[in-house]
């Protein structure tokens, strides 16, 4: 759009200093001022568009040999010249000012641009984590070169089983953790469980024992969304109405109470068997912790 008016005014002023020059002849100043103005519109041009082809760029504006008729043109001709000229004048100092209004704003971008990617630093042998949750305090863990060689040796002494069931072995694994208080390992374990094993009947205790790993190792908020998309992507899962049990003990420590009310009142109507078998005990004490009416 830039260069269609910068092209329309340009060639626009042109034609009318052609028709003018022979008046314009007679007033060196005038002439002055329009090879002056000449020269400024096409060092404008070439920043707004450099590298621009050579249609945006028109011919130097060479006057006529003034002749016997031309000397006689009346001073309202060269008035309107001059007019002309001082609307070019006027045009070329607001393009001019425009561009310099665009070149701030483009270094103002560039410069908020810079500054919101962050300095990559990186110490070897340290690494941090930040839980994705937005509820749960910030965790740091940081790795060294040298683990603690006791929660390393501990760890080591935990055997995977090799039954030849690779999703039950995976899940025992991340059991045998869990049951040693080794919970962020656990966690691992048991995720990599789930996953690699999603459809494996084991694949509802990993969910379900993932979210207790949480709860134990004091993240509630990790814990709700690890038990409740347990209860809603295999809500035929062996465990599914053991995480609806466990999400409303996450709900009350996240003192969310009304809901995990809710949760216990969903277990009851869409698992009544297991509520009222081996679950019966536990939603008890669910209600009591949660202040059901």
């Amino acid at each position: 759009m830039k260069s269609v008016l910068l092209s329309t005014l340009y060639a626009g002023v042109s034609a009318s200093l052609l028709i003018a020059a022979p008046a314009a002849a007679q007033n060196s100043n005038v002439d002055k001022r329009v090879d002056r103005l000449e020269q400024e519109m096409k060092a404008v041009q070439r920043k707004v568009f450099p590298g621009g082809s050579s249609r945006f760029f028109e011919p130097e504006i060479t006057p006529e040999a003034a002749s016997p008729t031309t000397r006689s043109t009346t001073s309202s001709a060269v008035s309107d010249l001059i007019a002309r000229v001082d609307a070019l004048e006027r045009s070329l100092a607001n393009l001019t000012d425009q561009v310099e209004q665009n070149d701030f704003r483009i270094k103002q971008i560039e410069d908020k641009m810079a500054a919101a990617v962050p300095p990559v630093s990186t110490t070897p042998g340290t690494l941090s984590t930040t839980p994705s949750d937005g509820s749960d305090a910030a965790t740091t863990e940081t790795a060294t070169a040298t683990p603690d060689p006791e929660r390393v040796s501990g760890v080591a002494s935990i055997v995977m089983p090799d039954t030849g069931d690779a999703g039950e072995d995976a899940y025992i694994y991340g059991y045998r953790l869990w049951e040693a208080k080794y919970y962020p390992e656990a966690q691992a374990q048991l995720k990599k469980a789930a996953e690699d094993h999603p459809n494996h009947r084991r694949a509802s205790f990993a969910k379900n024992l993932l979210g207790r790993a949480y709860l134990d190792d004091g993240k509630p908020a990790l814990a709700s969304v690890a038990l409740y998309e347990n209860y809603q992507e295999l809500p035929r899962g062996e465990r599914a109405p053991d995480s609806l049990y466990f999400l409303s003990t996450a709900l009350v420590q996240l003192n969310k109470k009304t809901d995990a009310c809710r949760v216990l009142t969903e277990l009851q109507d869409v698992y009544p068997d297991a509520a009222s078998g081996r679950l019966s005990a536990r939603i008890d004490s669910g209600k009591a912790a949660a202040d059901c009416s």
